[in-house]
């Protein structure tokens, strides 16, 4: 029985004998994983195509032969070799932002998409009433400009007054821009000046005419003429008082009917500075904003001198021009025009404060046709035959500023109603 079967315990328990088929196939695997992590840092491998899956498993033997044939085997079927397969260039790594959002042990997740918050509707539902408000604002501001038909007022001055179409066209803006509403923080004050028979005082009865036919109430309309409503021997205060009082009721009853008034004062170069003050107050913010809601035009010959002598300076500038030469005489007109304003301001400014808050607005000389077309306008209102030749006859008669072949009128139409009446 000794010699019939083997022990297995002297191999058992003999380390010599069992120590090299241990450890060789420990090595192995060892040397297989790390291939394999060499081969999927290459990105070689496809994911999930490693030593550990296949059809079959890997048998452990005692030598590195079985083990190293058993690796090479492919663990399935394909067409191609283990070389043939694609191999993909590496992928360069997304460098990561220095700024973490969330903990690195943490899960990460996109942000939920915000809802909209009940401001958002709000604030649309507000835009939409401020935008429906303002429409209806600039309507009403149309509505109150067609009460005083301002686009009749342009028609009836550039029909009635001759020689003026700067100073018509800048009276009617100033009033447009003035009466788009109602509630203002300062009067309108124009001041009309220029030389005799111009047609200042014209201008200064059209407007008063109209604004009693649109307003239909003519207390509303205030025509103040120095020489009559305050004559030398009466006293500065007592003129002072009146004036007051007489602008205190039109300011008061307009304000009643929510209407502008319109106040006219003739021959503003011989007010008294009593009266300049008194005006002077109306215009403070300080006073009550009936005297605010109101249009002061001043009539006056302050000024005349400058003006006589800008038109003669220019008189060469209404002549035919080439095309080259129209831009620099319209460019070198706006800049006479300019010093002109500057120097009736200066002037003015010198006299009295309350000329610093006027707009200015001057009335130059009139030329000898000018002067016909009114005596054509006075003989037609007088009942006689506007015949062009004898109209010319009665402008002939008076005297003329003769500058680069034009004539204007020394007087202007001045004399134009005394003539006509001698018919």
């Amino acid at each position: 029985m000794d010699h019939g079967q083997p022990s297995l315990e002297p191999a058992a328990a003999d380390p010599r004998a069992s120590g090299p088929c241990v450890i060789a196939p420990v090595r192995a695997v060892l040397r297989l994983r790390r291939r394999v992590y060499v081969l999927r840092k290459r990105r070689l491998l496809q994911p999930g195509t490693g030593p550990d899956h296949g059809t079959g498993a890997l048998r452990v033997g005692c030598g590195t032969g079985a083990l190293r044939a058993e690796l090479d085997q492919p663990k399935f079927f394909t067409f191609d070799g283990p070389a043939e397969l694609p191999s993909r260039a590496p992928r360069k790594r997304r460098r990561r932002s220095r700024v973490v959002l969330y903990p690195e042990t943490s899960r990460k997740y996109l942000p939920r998409a915000e809802r909209r918050s009940r401001a958002q509707r709000c604030l649309l539902l507000l835009a939409a009433i401020v935008g429906f408000q303002v429409l209806n604002a600039i309507e009403n501001l149309d509505d109150n400009a067609q009460r005083y038909d301002l686009d009749g007022l342009e028609k009836a001055l550039q029909r009635a007054v001759f020689g003026q179409p700067a100073a018509v066209g800048r009276i009617v803006a100033l009033l447009r821009d003035y009466l788009a509403t109602h509630v203002h923080s300062r009067p309108l004050l124009l001041a009309l000046h220029g030389p005799s028979g111009v047609g200042k005082s014209h201008v200064g009865r059209l407007l008063a005419h109209h604004f009693r036919a649109v307003l239909e109430d003519s207390a509303l309309v205030l025509q103040y003429h120095s020489g009559h409503h305050c004559p030398q021997p009466r006293a500065a205060q007592d003129c002072r008082e009146d004036l007051a009082r007489r602008v205190a009721e039109v300011v008061a009853q307009a304000e009643a009917e929510e209407k502008t008034p319109l106040l006219v004062l003739d021959e503003a170069e011989l007010l008294s500075p009593a009266l300049l003050d008194e005006l002077h107050g109306f215009m403070q913010p300080q006073r009550s904003h009936h005297f605010h809601n109101a249009i002061y035009v001043l009539l006056s010959g302050t000024g005349g001198t400058e003006i006589t002598q800008f038109v003669l300076q220019n008189a060469s500038r209404a002549q035919p021009l080439r095309p080259d030469e129209v831009r620099r005489a319209r460019a070198a007109a706006e800049q006479a025009e300019e010093k002109l304003h500057a120097s009736l301001r200066a002037l003015l400014a010198r006299e009295h404060p309350l000329w610093q808050a006027a707009a200015i607005v001057p009335f130059l000389l009139l030329d000898k046709q000018d002067v016909v077309n009114c005596f054509r306008d006075e003989m037609a209102g007088e009942g006689f035959f506007p015949e062009q030749a004898r109209a010319e006859l009665l402008a002939s008669q008076l005297s003329y500023y003769r500058v680069a072949g034009r004539e204007f009128a020394v007087t202007g139409c001045k004399q134009v109603v005394a003539k006509v009446n001698l018919l």
